[in-house]
């Protein structure tokens, strides 16, 4: 069924396929109809960041930006779902074009911008959702605040979605925000996570309950940098790390139609990248703090790969606009079996 969906989808541009298909995934959601699309997965329980997980494959930010059809993509049995990333104010995000297939390399290349409706709109659709399994909020900055004023962003959001959210996760690596990816590296990285630390102390205090902070990094960075990241993480007291956003390189697409295009791009071609990136996550890590794999997984065995290569959770993103549903299955199974 799902293949007859994507040849479908694939002959409109992939900015309409992918809105028609957030309106499609919400309408079956509210309809209840969205189970009946694809056999559920198997129970596989884990806990993480102090949360309980039915399984460990979840939804990635960016499908979902603004909340609009949670109840729908959790009947189609992720075992977690994460929305945005959304910003204080509401924002256009970059000119049109700027998402684009590379089919034969089951990838995506995007510059959206974070484009959204603001936190105020993606709360209202959080609260009238009927899901009540684990959600993470991916929070950002808005693209004319200064990045010298870029925790002000942060803040501002972790306050109004905290009450709401499952853990939140703050986007310090999306490659299409000018000046975003400095925010990991150094003395940035550093007040951020300590003013980021405070707040989430303020608020335990606040709502009597403490919401993880995961921060989600580029697969860009060499060893060295990544293990800079790892230690101040670790000091910061962060809960867990989200591994990795989109690259900036165009390995695995050179020559192909749209490849020269800007922006990050996701899919097959950043697997080995992103996974590289957990190994040598773990390896600083040493299980001090769970990692979030994302990167690739358009098949059960990259999932069960990210979780031997150290992940505790993954996520799909690209992978499910190419295989659909199923995938949803057939990575937690491949996760189950790796686990037996």
């Amino acid at each position: 069924m799902y293949s007859l969906a994507r040849e479908l989808l694939f002959k409109l541009s992939p900015e309409t396929a992918h809105e028609l298909s957030i309106d499609l995934i919400g309408a079956g959601g509210r309809l209840g109809l969205n189970g009946l699309l694809t056999k559920a997965p198997a129970r596989v329980p884990v806990s993480v960041m102090g949360l309980e997980f039915p399984n460990p494959v979840g939804l990635a930010a960016g499908l979902d930006k603004n909340g609009d059809a949670i109840d729908g993509f959790a009947q189609l049995g992720f075992g977690f779902i994460e929305i945005g990333t959304v910003t204080p104010r509401a924002q256009p995000g970059n000119p049109k074009p700027r998402l684009f297939r590379l089919p034969e390399a089951e990838a995506v290349i995007n510059r959206m911008g974070f484009n959204n409706l603001g936190v105020d709109h993606l709360l209202a659709r959080v609260q009238a959702a009927k899901y009540n399994g684990v959600l993470g909020i991916n929070i950002g900055k808005n693209f004319d605040t200064p990045v010298e004023r870029a925790v002000d962003d942060y803040l501002a959001c972790l306050e109004k979605v905290y009450p709401h959210a499952s853990y939140v996760t703050v986007n310090v690596s999306s490659p299409n925000t000018p000046g975003l990816r400095s925010l990991q590296f150094g003395d940035s990285l550093k007040e951020l996570l300590e003013a980021l630390r405070r707040r989430q102390e303020d608020l335990t205090e606040e709502y009597g309950r403490r919401v993880p902070l995961a921060i989600k990094i580029a697969p860009d960075m060499s060893d060295e940098e990544t293990a800079l990241v790892a230690s101040a993480l670790l000091n910061a007291d962060m809960d867990a790390v989200i591994a990795t956003n989109t690259t900036l390189g165009r390995e695995g697409v050179d020559g192909l139609a749209h490849a020269d295009e800007a922006g990050g791009l996701s899919g097959a071609p950043v697997r080995d990248k992103s996974t590289h990136i957990v190994r040598v996550l773990a390896s600083e890590l040493a299980g001090r703090l769970p990692i979030i794999a994302v990167g690739g997984i358009t098949d059960g065995r990259h999932a069960a790969e990210k979780i031997a290569a150290g992940a505790s959770l993954v996520q799909i993103y690209s992978g499910f606009i190419y295989k659909g549903p199923a995938l949803i299955r057939e990575a937690v199974d491949a996760i189950a079996a790796l686990r037996k």
